[in-house]
């Protein structure tokens, strides 16, 4: 595996910290909204690359080995030597649901022979856990998958993706890895502790939660969160819900991105089935950047080989907590890793991984997502 790095910050300057020559390459730009809706940006990242397949995707903060930044893009380019890859993509306008789109996207892959999907998904408008319901649900899949959504700062405006064309709203690109010496390995973890009474999500549809216990949710919500209620939604990444659908199921927490004043809603990355339990949680900075530990210790646990590349997508709650400790998260999973493996990533509205020891993936939020790559 042959990889090339390097960071365009808003003057428009490339540094590049490798440069060798790459075959085919699959570039991963992850970078800041405002600058991935520049119209010369495909054909500036093609002329680095002509025979590369570029895969786009806004953020939340961008991490480039151990640094994280804001306002920039960041290029990964990787030459697969003994692996094979394929990219595909499908909008969310060009299907009736967010399931349908999924089964079609994962059928376009020879899952017989598929090994990975990396999901690189829209934050806006896509439901992450329809998606992945969808993806599994084709024929013949049995690939892990990992990923994230696509995140806008703490802005909620609109997020932006794409394959091989200007950044867009409603992509989902879907990057399948084939070959029988690629080892991936992959974890998650949080840090974070639920307080407060448990309750019951009494009205649900989908990733919108209208009543808890009968009451209209975000009125509730609100009461907990106080004066921080006039911020929202951006107050609501302090404090996302532990829902747990199923006695004796691990709970997964839900970030709230929107809220609907005139429904009394709120909008979340992933579904919130109704007669779930959930609860209100919270974090500190030493348990966040313990948790990014633990989930690397997970990732590498069962590993044969020493990772050459690290795919990091954590939650744009976690960056809120740990602020300017930020770069601590990275840091703890380059210590556990090794020095060996490249880092890149983003801070997302969502994170796609099976939970540890499980292949079936599910829609987290507020974790430290980690897929580790060699050949």
């Amino acid at each position: 595996m042959k990889i090339n790095q390097a960071m365009r910050t808003k003057s428009g300057s490339w540094q590049f910290m490798q440069d060798t020559p790459l075959n085919n390459p699959l570039v991963l730009v992850f970078g800041d909204r405002m600058l991935l809706e520049d119209q010369g940006i495909y054909e500036e990242i093609r002329g680095f690359y002509p025979e590369g397949e570029i895969v786009f995707g806004s953020t939340s903060g961008e991490i480039l080995e151990t640094r994280v930044y804001e306002e920039t893009l960041t290029l990964t380019a990787i030459e697969f030597e003994k692996s094979e890859f394929k990219v595909i993509s499908r909008n969310i306008k060009d299907f009736v649901d967010i399931q349908k789109m999924g089964a079609e996207l994962a059928s376009a892959f020879d899952t017989e022979q598929l090994r990975h999907l990396f999901v690189v998904s829209d934050g806006s408008f896509v439901n992450g856990s329809g998606l992945i319901e969808g993806l599994e649900q084709a024929e013949g899949f049995n690939a892990t998958i990992t990923g994230g959504l696509c995140g806008d700062g703490a802005r909620f405006e609109k997020t932006l993706t794409s394959h091989n064309e200007n950044p867009k709203q409603g992509e989902v690109v879907a990057i399948g890895l084939y070959g029988e010496t690629l080892e991936v390995s992959y974890a998650n973890y949080g840090g974070w502790t639920t307080f407060g009474p448990e309750r019951e999500i009494t009205r649900s549809e989908g990733n919108v939660l209208f009543e808890i216990d009968g009451q209209p949710a975000l009125d509730l919500y609100k009461t907990y969160l106080g004066e921080k209620a006039s911020e929202l939604p951006q107050s609501a990444l302090l404090y996302p819900l532990s829902v747990q659908s199923a006695e004796g199921e691990e709970p997964l927490v839900r970030t709230i991105l929107n809220i609907d004043e005139e429904q009394n809603s709120m909008i979340l990355a992933g579904d919130v089935p109704q007669g779930s339990g959930v609860q209100l949680m919270m974090s500190t900075m030493d348990d966040i950047a313990e948790g990014a530990s633990y989930a690397a210790e997970f990732a590498m646990s069962d590993r044969a080989n020493e990772p050459e590349l690290a795919l990091l997508v954590s939650c744009i709650g976690r960056k809120l907590v740990l602020a300017q400790r930020i770069e601590e998260e990275i840091e703890e999973v380059k210590d556990v890793i090794g020095s060996k493996a490249a880092i890149a990533g983003f801070y997302s509205y969502g994170e796609m991984a099976p939970f540890a020891g499980c292949s079936a993936c599910q829609l987290h939020n507020q974790t430290m997502t980690l897929t580790l790559l060699s050949e």
